[in-house]
This record gives structure tokens, C-alpha cells and sequence, in this order.
């Protein structure tokens, strides 16, 4: 009986030494990694694995299977392990974790940490809509596109306090992409914001395309906006110059200018005038289709973060770039006069989604009317009324298509429309259409006539009546000398 229970008490020691504490008697280890859980392929990655002392091994596992292991000297008094891995590609993504043993058994594993492979799959684009410059404590619309069939965009936030954002991608029949709208902000000029975006299938959510080009965000004040505007017009044949001028009242120290669905701005000098004016002139051009797109500019003080108000913005279309040539008329005439109502006609047998309708020489920006189509031909009416002679001019008319707003087809043939006559429209009579015909030439002739015949009979009236009183008052004056 005695060898019975002593044999029980020793076979229990030896099953004791195999058998692990209890989960939590250890202190849970903790997983870092370097230099970041997102890094490029080619990249060294080191993890850390920190436990306690007295440990015997480290071991790193990956998605749930062991990857690596550390066998340490439990009489050291370091705590922690370093695991490296040179070159990583995107086999090395996944999901790890750590773990310790010490002569009282295995800890418990480590909260997981995520690494993320970039560089895989082609960079997307990443834009700000419709500017990178937002106004202090305004949101901004982030686009994130592709050319590429990726399931998920990530938008993140660079410095200190690292954001990021995930998306579904939508597909954009327009475009033919795929792409993502982040809506971030509030800004404030406080900090800087600079973004970039990555693309993933969901079938590999830690493998990442390459990081977009960096998006800075800009904030600007409510400072006045400067003057925004191109002497050549905005409508140009290919291969011409092109100057935009920026200006403004305030003295700042540098323009910036922005196209539309760009990455970046170009920085361009000031030039102070007599009159207390900045301005630049920034010149584009030759002119291509590359040129064409939409412009804003803004002042920006060289010791401050902020930024002006964002210009008006200026577009720049580039003609020749659709092979055809609309056609332009006038209804009802070329010649009108002033307070008359005109309209221009603009046609084409060609496709045409939007008609541009412009005016030699005017400042103003040329007018956009969406097609219609009627008869196997695209069509859009211009109309004006109460005309005045400041709407005389030379006028040309071209088509574009919505898949590129900045590019038109060739000009129209030019059209002269001509406002005679200097008073409002209020103090003329309605309008009359210019007899083209014999016959009425004849009616306008027979009505002169009867109009002179009346006059006649009403003065041969008069001069009667004139007669008989000077005749009365002879005969009264010969009665009264008798």
C-alpha cells in the first residue's frame, strides 16, 4: 500500500513537469515590427517578440503555423527576440503572432499584428476633388482610381498620427476605372495633410499595389481670391501660345497654379506693379491636347501654411482634336436690331454630347449647351434675346464629347452678326422681316400713295376753310365802315 501511494506521487511530479501552467500565469508577450506593418517589397523587416525572463525559446508564427523560432539561454537576463526576414516579397504578407516557453511551460500567444507587402500590383492615382486647397474646417473629396480590377482601395494618412481608410471600388462606366471617393476632413492649417493610396484584392488583403503619388492637402484662408485670366482667349488651335495671368491686390509672395485631376502645383515668381499689383504670367505652349483641362490659381505667402481663396476657374479647350466641323446659321437674320431676339443654330451629322458657342474676342467664358438630336443630326439653339450691339461679333461654334470636355472638334465657319440701331429695346417698334418679294414691294408702294392722298385732301380742306374765314371777316369789316 505504501509503495503503491509513494510510486502515485512520483509518477504525479514527472506528469506535473509536462503538463503547462494555466493560461495567464505568464505575462502575455508583445509583437512590434521595423520599420513599419506596411512596407515595400525588398524591404528588411524586423520583429520583436518581448516576453520575460528565464525564457528557453521564441517562436513566430504566421497565419496560425509556426514560422520561426529563437532557442534563447534562460540564464540571460534579456527579455526579448529579434526575428528578421531580408528581401520580403509578398509571400512574407500575412498575419503573425509570438509565443514563449520558460521551464513553467508556453505562454499564451501574442495579439496579432498584420504585415503588409506594397509594390505587388501597379500604382493607382489619387486626386483631390475638385482641388487639393479646401477651405479652414472644410471636408475634401479624395479619388482614388485605377485602370487595374482591384476589389478594395486603402486611402492613408501620413505624419505623426497615421489614419487610414478602406473602400469597396466602384467601376466607373464613364472612365472605364475603377475608383474610390474618400470624403476627410475637417482640415486645419494646424498640421499637414498628405495622403497616398494603395489598391487590393480581397483574396490577399495584406498584398497592396504600389503607393499612389503623395496628395498634400492644403488649407486655405479667407483671404480674397486673385484675378484669373488668359488674354488669347480660352478656346486655341493646337500649337499656339498660351499665357495665364494671375493677380491680385495683395501682396503675395508666389502664385500657384493647379490643373483640374493633377497631382501637384506648379509655383510660379511675383511681379509687383506701379499700381501696388502681384502678378504672374505663367506661360503654356505650345499648346496640344494635353493642355486642355481646367485652371484655378492662388496666393500663397511664403511663412504661411494657408493659402488664398481659390480663383475663378478658367478653362482651356484645345481645338482640331474631333475629326469634324458643325455648322453654324442664324435665325432670322445675320442683321437685326437692337431688342430683337436671335438665334444661333449649331448642327452636326457627327456624334456631339455638348455645343461651345464663342465670341471673337469676349472675355467671357464661351457658352456650353447639351445636344439634342433630331433627325439623325446633333443640334443645339443658342438664344438671345432683347439683342443689344454689344452682342455684334464674329461667332464659331464646335462639338465635344463627354469623354473629354477640353477637346473640340475644328471650328464651325465664322458667322457675323451685326445689332444695328443705339436705343433700348423698349423704345422701338416691333420688328418687321425685310420684304424679299415684288408683290410686297408693290403693297408697301400702294399703301405710300393712299397715305400721300389723304395728306393732299386734308390740306386742299384746310386751305378752304382758311379762305371762307378770311372772307367772313372781310364782309364784317366792309358792314362796319357803312
Amino acid at each position: 500500500m505504501t509503495f503503491t501511494f509513494t510510486a502515485l506521487i512520483y509518477m504525479g511530479l514527472i506528469l506535473g513537469l509536462r503538463i503547462p501552467v494555466l493560461e495567464g500565469a505568464l505575462p502575455k508577450p508583445i509583437l512590434m515590427v521595423q520599420p513599419d506593418f506596411v512596407v515595400s517589397a525588398q524591404t528588411t523587416v524586423t520583429f520583436l517578440c518581448e516576453g520575460t525572463t528565464g525564457v528557453k525559446e521564441y517562436s513566430l508564427y504566421k497565419d496560425g503555423h509556426k514560422y520561426l523560432r529563437q532557442t534563447e539561454n534562460p540564464q540571460d537576463s534579456k527579455t526579448k527576440t529579434e526575428f528578421s526576414i531580408t528581401e520580403i516579397d509578398h509571400r512574407h504578407a500575412g498575419r503573425y503572432r509570438c509565443q514563449y516557453q520558460t521551464h513553467d511551460g508556453w505562454s499564451e500567444y501574442s495579439d496579432s499584428l498584420e504585415l503588409v507587402v506594397t509594390g505587388v500590383y501597379s500604382k493607382p492615382s489619387l486626386s483631390a476633388q475638385p482641388s487639393p486647397v479646401v477651405t479652414e474646417g472644410g471636408n475634401v473629396t479624395v479619388q482614388c482610381v485605377s485602370g487595374q480590377t482591384y476589389h478594395r482601395f486603402v486611402l492613408t494618412k501620413e505624419g505623426s498620427q497615421k489614419l487610414s481608410w478602406t473602400l469597396d471600388s466602384q467601376y466607373n462606366s464613364h472612365t472605364r476605372k475603377y475608383q474610390a471617393l474618400f470624403s476627410v476632413g475637417p482640415e486645419t492649417s494646424s498640421q499637414r495633410w498628405t495622403f497616398r493610396c494603395y489598391s487590393f484584392n480581397k483574396n490577399s488583403p495584406q498584398v497592396w499595389s504600389e503607393p499612389s503619388d503623395p496628395l498634400e492637402l492644403l488649407v486655405s484662408g479667407l483671404s480674397k481670391k486673385p484675378s484669373f485670366l488668359t488674354h488669347q482667349g480660352q478656346i486655341l488651335d493646337p500649337g499656339k501660345s498660351l499665357t495665364l495671368q494671375c493677380c491680385s491686390d495683395i501682396n503675395y509672395d508666389r502664385f500657384a497654379l493647379y490643373k483640374l485631376g493633377g497631382a501637384d502645383f506648379t509655383h510660379h515668381g511675383v511681379e509687383w506693379t506701379q499700381s501696388g499689383l502681384s502678378l504672374a504670367n505663367i506661360t503654356l505652349g505650345p499648346v496640344s491636347s494635353s493642355t486642355g483641362g481646367q485652371y484655378r490659381c492662388y496666393g500663397v505667402h511664403n511663412l504661411s501654411f494657408e493659402w488664398s481663396a481659390s480663383s475663378d476657374p478658367l478653362d482651356i479647350l484645345i481645338t482640331g482634336q474631333l475629326p469634324f466641323s458643325p455648322s453654324l446659321s442664324v435665325k432670322p437674320n445675320s442683321t437685326v436690331h437692337s431688342g430683337d431676339n436671335v438665334t444661333l443654330l449649331c448642327q452636326s451629322t457627327f456624334k456631339v454630347d455638348t455645343f461651345i458657342l464663342s465670341k471673337e474676342g469676349a472675355a467671357h467664358q464661351p457658352q456650353r449647351l447639351k445636344s439634342k438630336s433630331e433627325a439623325s443630326e446633333f443640334q443645339a439653339e443658342f438664344s438671345m434675346s432683347a439683342v443689344t450691339s454689344d452682342l455684334s461679333g464674329t461667332y464659331r461654334c464646335y462639338g465635344s464629347r463627354d469623354s473629354s470636355h477640353y477637346l473640340l472638334s475644328h471650328a464651325s465657319d465664322p458667322v457675323e452678326l451685326t445689332v444695328s440701331g443705339f436705343f433700348g429695346a423698349s423704345s422701338l417698334p416691333p420688328s418687321r422681316p425685310i420684304p424679299t418679294d415684288d408683290s410686297e414691294i408693290q403693297d408697301h408702294t400702294v399703301e405710300n400713295l393712299i397715305r400721300m392722298g389723304f395728306a393732299v385732301m386734308i390740306l386742299i380742306v384746310l386751305g378752304i376753310l382758311v379762305i371762307e374765314d378770311w372772307g367772313s371777316q372781310r364782309r364784317a369789316q366792309r358792314a362796319a365802315e357803312k
